[in-house]
């Protein structure tokens, strides 16, 4: 695992839990919002953390954190992602994972072996504006193919988008919406004090806040969480 950042202590990113974070290095998309960029260019990649000395410190803290988070970057990129995780449930951790839905292969073996125990994908852009805005050759086919996978595997999960207003306006917000479907409800919060927003196309959230559209009924969770 490239590793570019450890979150010892968190009580915001994993619903209802005490919680690490780890934030990985490396991500297929290049969104020219992104809050990361250090964990997304290789330019500016700083030395990898040693994964040994992470799990050694999630080791010494089993029975006071509940959870890891798992974001990056893309996490799904990480080759040795699977046996990575593996570790974490065998230690005794829910793992919350933070993904783009760009590699739905790599969340349906996850979701198949039930390693994973929140998901948290990022809707980036209306379905016909997803390769301009991630400025990548991800199929739109492959963002609604995790989509359904997330919505089939038993598992709590979020779907999120990040409003930007050089990019979008409350219109776009609303195609966003659309896509996971019926029977949905949708919020968005202060990216800062996680309070409601009240939304409307002649005043659209501020720039860099967080929409969220969660299941009403189980697989569900009201947690909020940070975008990546």
């Amino acid at each position: 695992m490239r590793i570019g950042g450890f979150q010892k202590f968190s009580l915001l990113d994993y619903p209802g839990q005490l919680a690490a974070i780890i934030f990985t290095q490396g991500c297929n998309f290049r969104c020219p919002y992104c809050h990361n960029p250090e964990l997304v260019d290789p330019e500016r990649f700083e030395k990898p953390l040693a994964t040994g000395r992470v799990l050694d410190f999630l080791r010494r803290r089993r029975g006071k954190l509940g959870a890891v988070v798992i974001t990056g970057g893309e996490p799904t990129v990480q080759p040795d992602l699977t046996g990575f995780v593996k570790k974490l449930k065998f230690m005794g951790f829910l793992v919350k994972m933070d993904t783009n839905g760009s590699h739905p292969d790599v969340l349906q073996s996850l979701v198949e072996q039930k390693l994973v125990d929140y998901w948290a994908m990022d809707i980036k852009p209306p379905a016909d504006l997803y390769r301009l805005v991630s400025r990548s050759e991800v199929p739109v086919e492959d963002i609604l193919r995790s989509m359904d996978i997330l919505r089939g595997s038993g598992m709590e999960y979020e779907f999120r988008t990040t409003f930007f207003e050089r990019l979008f306006d409350w219109k776009d917000i609303a195609r966003v919406q659309e896509l996971p479907g019926p029977a949905t409800v949708s919020t968005c919060r202060n990216a800062a004090t996680k309070a409601p927003l009240k939304t409307s196309a002649a005043a659209p959230p501020t720039s860099g806040n967080t929409c969220r559209t969660i299941p009403p009924a189980k697989p569900s969770s009201a947690g909020v969480t940070n975008t990546r």
